[in-house]
């Protein structure tokens, strides 16, 4: 029970703290993608608190096309950092394919987690204050449509009501649903 009293606090510290700046980091890359309002205030603040870095890595790391290289790859990095130092606290090691493994299964849980609260966000954005369009809800716009509009092709009108919202957050959890797993168990497996 001794190990476990600062152990629990610690690892709860670090995931939080990598987590938030992660979160930030991976907004950011798709807030970039997806050719959100630069100017806004929120995104404004992402690029200030992940610019020192980013703008280091750029150096070594170009980007592709509209796809910001640098960022997936200082995501990856911060997410391997962090799952490296809380195994190490809990007295587990694995290899570094696996850790990998491992790191990119959890981004990529991450950015399936912002599609799905982010819809479900706009969602509730559009039946309790239709119309709205401040900072927040366009960006919240801006990181959906593409998806959205997407359902939208597939899914036909019901006169007025639309159902791409349901649709995206149905596919969304299918896909956290077959594509996670499998990666969870490879990590496993090269662990």
């Amino acid at each position: 029970m001794g190990s476990n009293y600062m152990t629990d606090p610690l690892v709860f510290l670090i995931d939080t703290v990598f987590s938030l700046y992660i979160l930030a980091v991976v907004l950011r890359f798709l807030l970039q993608w997806t050719q959100a309002d630069f100017y806004n205030p929120i995104s404004q603040f992402l690029v200030k608190i992940t610019h020192p870095p980013l703008r280091y890595m750029r150096r070594f790391i170009p980007s592709v096309g509209r796809i910001d290289s640098s960022s997936l790859v200082f995501a990856l990095l911060l997410q391997i950092l962090a799952n490296f130092a809380i195994l190490a606290i809990k007295g587990l090691t694995i290899g570094i394919v696996a850790l990998t493994v491992l790191s990119f299964t959890d981004l990529l849980k991450m950015v399936l987690d912002i599609f799905v609260y982010a819809i479900f966000a706009g969602a509730l954005l559009s039946w309790f204050a239709p119309g709205s369009y401040g900072g927040a809800s366009s960006l919240l716009y801006s990181l959906t449509d593409p998806i959205l509009n997407i359902c939208r092709r597939v899914v036909p009108d019901l006169g007025g009501i639309d159902l791409s919202p349901l649709v995206a957050l149905v596919l969304l959890q299918l896909a956290k649903m077959v594509i996670l797993p499998p990666l969870h168990q490879l990590a496993s497996i090269l662990g």
